[in-house]
C-alpha cells in the first residue's frame, strides 16, 4: 500500500541514543518507500552520525530537523548524545531532554506536521501534539514480550505471566512470523492494536574506511570468524575485557572485536587488553576501536558467529543475516533477549560463575560449540530459518503500519 505523491508528513523523534535513532531511522526509510514525507528530529551531533547512515537517495524525502537541548557546563552539545557519553551524566541528559519541550513545540507549530512519532518515556511529545491537534503514535523498540510482562505486573502483579515457556522477546523491530502470540497478549493488556513494523535492521552500505575489516573478512573460510561487540553504550570493565580476551585467545578461533570507550576516557586499546595478547593471537584476531560496519560484517559468509550483549538492535541483526549468538547480556532487558536467543535456538548465552562474572573457560567452550563443533551447523539453521519467516512477513508488516497511519491522519484532515 502506498500513499499519494507527498501526501502524508512524519516527525518522528527518537531518544537520543543510537539503539533508539536507528530503528526510527529504518522505519523512516520503509515510510519513505511508500511516498510519505519525513522529518527527522534529533540533537546535532546525533544528526550528524544520521548524515553518515542516510543514502544519498533519500535526501530529499527524510529532512533533518535539529532539536536543542538547554546547554550547561556540565553538559555540552558533544555530550548531547548517549554515545560515549560517560555513566554519571546520564541523569542530566534525560532532564536537558525533557526540558527541551519549548523547542519541540516550536517545531512541531513550524513544520504541522500530519503525524508524530515518538519514543517511549516522553509524554511531553505527545501532549505538545495533541495542543496542535496532530495525532501521535508511540512506536516501542523494546519487544511486546517484554513490555507484557511489564504491563502484567502493572495490571495483575499476584499473577503468573502467561508465557513463561519461551524466554521475553522484543516489540517494535520485532516481527509475528517470530512472536505472534507475544504481539497479541500485548494487544489484549493494553487495550488496542500494537502492530510489528519488522525487522529494521540498517542497510549495508560500503564506505571506503571499511576496505581493512573486509580484508580480514576475505581472508577467512565461510562461518569461521566470530564477531564481538558490545554496542554503542555499555562498556566494558578492565577485568570483563581482560575475561574475553583470554576467552578468545583459548578458543583459537578467528575473530573481529570492536571496543569503546567512554568520551574523554584516556584509556587506550593497548592498556586494556592483556599484555601480550595481541602477539599470541596473531593473524587469528582484529582489535578495532570505536565504530566498525555492523551489518556489513554480520552479512558477510566468513562471520559464524556474533558475541553480543542482546540488545535487540543486535539481536534482530543478528537474526536477519542468520548468524548465531553468543550471547553476554549485561543489564535492562538484555538478560531476557539472551534467554529468547537460547530459546528458540539461535544460540547460547555465555553462564556467569556464582559472583555474576565472567569466566574464559566459559566463554571459550560457548564460543567453540557455536563455530567449531558440529553442532553450529544446527545454531545457523535455525537463524537462517528465522530470517526466512521474518523476510515473508516484513512487506506485510509495514503495509499494515502505512494503513493505520492513513486512517490515523484521515481523520484528522
Amino acid at each position: 500500500m502506498e500513499t499519494r505523491e507527498g501526501s502524508i508528513s512524519v516527525l518522528m523523534l527518537p531518544w537520543l541514543a543510537h539503539g533508539h535513532i536507528s530503528p526510527f531511522l529504518e522505519l523512516a526509510k520503509r515510510l519513505t518507500e511508500k511516498n510519505f514525507n519525513i522529518y527527522f528530529c534529533s540533537t546535532n551531533v546525533n544528526l550528524n552520525s544520521v548524515k553518515k547512515m542516510l543514502p544519498e537517495k533519500y535526501s530529499h524525502s527524510i529532512q533533518l530537523v535539529e532539536l536543542h537541548l538547554p546547554s550547561s557546563p556540565e553538559l555540552p552539545p558533544h555530550y548531547h548524545t548517549t554515545n560515549g557519553l560517560p555513566s554519571h551524566l546520564m541523569g542530566a541528559l534525560k532532564i536537558a531532554f525533557g526540558n527541551s519541550k519549548p523547542f519541540f513545540s516550536h517545531i512541531l507549530s513550524t513544520l504541522n506536521p500530519d503525524l508524530v512519532i515518538y519514543d517511549f518515556n516522553m509524554p511531553w511529545v505527545s501532549t505538545a501534539a495533541s495542543e496542535l491537534n496532530i495525532p501521535s503514535i508511540l512506536f516501542l523498540i523494546f519487544g511486546s514480550a517484554f513490555i507484557s510482562f511489564l504491563l502484567n505486573r502493572l495490571v495483575n502483579p499476584d499473577t503468573e505471566f502467561p508465557f513463561q515457556s519461551i524466554h521475553l522477546d522484543d516489540y517494535g523491530k520485532t516481527s509475528g512470523g517470530i512472536e505472534k502470540k507475544y504481539i497479541d497478549y500485548l494487544s489484549l493488556l493494553a487495550k488496542k492494536k500494537v502492530q510489528p513494523v519488522g525487522p529494521l535492521v540498517q542497510e549495508i552500505v560500503d564506505r571506503d574506511e571499511d576496505i581493512e575489516v573486509m580484508r580480514f573478512l576475505h581472508n577467512k573460510d565461510e562461518s569461521s570468524v566470530v564477531f564481538v561487540s558490545f554496542g554503542t553504550e555499555f562498556f566494558l570493565s578492565n577485568e570483563e575485557m581482560h575475561e574475553i580476551a583470554h576467552g578468545l585467545e583459548l578458543s583459537r578461533v578467528n575473530f573481529i572485536w570492536v571496543n569503546r570507550f567512554p568520551l574523554g576516557e584516556k584509556t587506550s586499546i593497548e592498556d586494556a587488553l592483556p599484555q601480550g595478547f595481541r602477539d599470541r593471537v596473531g593473524d587469528l584476531g582484529m582489535v578495532v576501536e570505536g565504530w566498525s560496519p555492523q551489518a556489513k560484517i554480520l552479512g558477510h559468509s566468513s562471520t559464524g558467529g556474533f558475541v553480543s550483549h542482546c540488545g535487540w538492535s543486535s539481536v534482530m541483526e543478528s537474526i536477519k543475516f542468520g548468524v548465531p549468538i553468543i550471547a553476554m547480556p549485561m543489564h535492562l532487558d538484555q538478560p531476557l533477549n539472551a534467554g529468547l536467543v537460547d530459546e528458540v535456538g539461535v544460540g547460547m548465552e555465555v553462564m556467569r560463575d556464582e559472583t555474576g562474572k565472567l569466566d574464559r573457560e566459559e566463554i571459550a567452550r560457548v564460543i567453540t560449540t557455536l563455530l567449531v563443533k558440529e553442532n553450529g551447523m544446527k545454531f545457523r539453521n535455525k537463524a537462517r530459518e528465522l530470517t526466512e519467516k521474518m523476510t515473508v512477513k516484513e512487506a506485510e508488516e509495514i503495509d499494515e503500519v502505512v494503513e493505520g497511519v492513513v486512517q490515523l491522519c484521515g481523520k484528522r484532515k
